[in-house]
């Protein structure tokens, strides 16, 4: 079984910081802090294009660089649960655009941020390129 950790330190006002093996960042009402869905959004982001351009270098694909937003919806103003994620992903200078399709594709259905995250939201994925 894989092992990492990270560390959160907090006050009581909610400001606080996240420390990694690689970095850190500030977390809550702190300047500049993160909050908890941007860093959810991030994990979701970050797990999607890990997996994906792992899966675009096995099938020998180029591409300049890449951006991806994240965006949400909770199923009400009150709910804690999120109905609804959309990535919108542009990819700059493809080698390939349907190959690159497939294997954002296969991101979706190979990151476990992704798929742990999809039991109860629905998400959607969209690719342009430019």
């Amino acid at each position: 079984m894989a092992y990492d950790k990270i560390n959160l330190n907090w006050d009581y006002d909610f400001k606080g910081e996240i420390i990694s093996p690689s970095g850190k960042a500030n977390l809550g009402d702190s300047e500049k802090g993160l909050m908890p869905y941007h860093l959810l959004f991030g994990a979701l982001g970050s797990c999607f294009y890990a997996t994906f351009v792992s899966v675009a270098k096995k099938m020998r694909l180029t591409f300049d660089n890449a951006s991806i937003e994240v965006s949400g919806k909770k199923l009400d103003d009150d709910s804690k649960v999120i109905q609804y994620l959309e990535m919108n992903m542009e990819i700059k200078n493809p080698s390939d655009k349907e190959k690159l399709l497939k294997s954002a594709k296969l991101g979706t259905q190979y990151c476990s941020i992704h798929e742990l995250i999809s039991r109860t939201a629905q998400i959607k994925l969209n690719v342009e390129f430019n």
